[in-house]
């Protein structure tokens, strides 16, 4: 109860709640058209935690602190689904699931992001930043494409220090 985190943990809790930021950004939302939804607050929660696992774990200790990083996001996720009002019988189903869907959606953009083609990171946005339907605005896919090869340059230039800046 009293013991200090190590301090690995608590950058990655820094980070996630920095990251956490970023995914509530209304641009998200109004320019590139996610749905402004409980699902697509967390698709957009997934993408922006996926590419900073990606670029954790390039770090020596990358695989421990991705780690810490995902358990710092699945304890909040754990206690915003009791805020609202989740039975606490169906929360462990329902982190089980956003787990699952969590980590599909990361292979898919570090997949996708691999790829030279720029339709492939466009097509998994499609199918998973928007729930599998286009957006209203074929212009919103192209922006969002362009902003997640933009945060992906843009963490991998940054140092692990002020990645939670």
């Amino acid at each position: 109860m009293f013991r200090r985190r190590p301090p690995s943990e608590e950058f990655a809790a820094l980070l996630y709640g920095r990251t956490a930021e970023r995914a509530r950004a209304p641009e998200l939302y109004q320019t590139f058209g996610i749905p402004d939804t409980l699902d697509g607050r967390f698709d957009a929660l997934a993408l922006h935690a996926a590419l900073v696992i990606d670029r954790l774990r390039r770090e020596p200790d990358g695989e421990a602190l991705s780690q810490a990083f995902f358990d710092a996001m699945f304890r909040h996720l754990d206690l915003t689904l009791r805020e609202i009002g989740v039975q606490d019988l169906g929360v462990g189903r329902r982190i089980k699931i956003m787990a699952e869907g969590f980590h599909g959606r990361a292979l898919a953009y570090r997949t996708a992001l691999a790829d030279a083609d720029a339709a492939s990171l466009a097509e998994a946005l499609r199918r998973n930043a928007y729930g599998g339907r286009p957006p209203v605005d074929p212009a919103q896919l192209e922006r969002l494409t362009a902003y997640v090869r933009y945060e992906a340059d843009r963490l991998a230039r940054t140092a692990r220090k002020d990645l939670a800046k």
